[in-house]
């Protein structure tokens, strides 16, 4: 069956504005689901409607923020949801957005997204899964959190992407025939960087002094430190590195 709607859970957000333009492009109706267009994931409130006539859903939706109890409440309810709503509309397939490494992680918001994951994949409607690297523009947010004209990120191994290179291969995965027993698929930047320095390429633009730290207290921090969360070796690569990107932003 050729899939031509699709539900996007967080439609506004970061990835999800490019998801639906992604769909769009390719000939797809794309139906956005988020507060903003009045289709709350958690409360239920618009969903049913949202849904009707949907084939299949793609979840981008997430949290806004690191607490590891506050998202792992918000992606088990969310997932709940899709599938019991979906299933009730006849949804086909759900497709989400996870993150590389999440399967290793013991603590924080990766450790909310494994839940994410196991969830999903334990309710009635067939799951496809994709893992991508921390986004580009998730250096933004570190930058944006600490709101001051010094900022510390950790000096730690990561392959930043771009959310479009994300979106793109996303949607090539939820249009594309099952193959079951395949590995879940990685989608990554085109070389490996240090969170720090790519955060000095933005402070610098920004005038943020960018200082880099070694991890200690964050989750995981050995496991990034030894690079569990970096893309394993049948990923994908693609997109611009971080500092091309950087430089194509308006």
């Amino acid at each position: 069956m050729s899939i031509t709607t699709f539900a996007v859970a967080g439609a506004t957000g970061r990835l999800g504005r490019h998801v639906v333009d992604v769909l769009t492009e390719r000939g797809h109706r794309a139906v956005p689901m988020s507060r903003a267009t009045g289709v709350d994931i958690i409360t239920g409130e618009g969903l049913a409607e949202a849904l009707t006539g949907a084939e299949a859903v793609i979840d981008v939706a997430s949290w806004h923020s690191s607490d590891q109890d506050a998202a792992t409440e918000f992606f088990r309810t969310s997932a709940r949801n899709l599938h019991e709503y979906g299933r009730k509309a006849g949804v086909a397939q759900i497709a989400m957005a996870s993150i590389i490494g999440a399967d290793k992680a013991t603590a924080g918001f990766l450790a909310a997204k494994k839940v994410h994951e196991e969830v999903l994949l334990a309710g009635p409607i067939p799951v496809r899964i994709l893992r991508a690297a921390q986004f580009h523009e998730f250096v933004e947010q570190l930058l944006d959190w600490q709101r001051g004209d010094v900022a510390y990120l950790p000096e730690l191994p990561t392959q930043l992407v771009a959310c479009r290179t994300v979106a793109e291969e996303l949607v090539d995965l939820a249009t594309a025939p099952a193959a079951p027993g395949t590995p879940i698929p990685e989608i990554a930047g085109p070389r490996k960087e240090i969170m720090a320095e790519a955060g000095r390429l933005l402070g610098a633009r920004r005038g943020v002094k960018v200082v880099g730290v070694d991890g200690s207290g964050m989750p995981d921090a050995d496991l990034a430190a030894a690079g569990a969360f970096l893309p394993g070796p049948h990923a994908t690569l693609a997109g611009p590195t971080f500092r091309e990107w950087l430089d194509a932003q308006p």
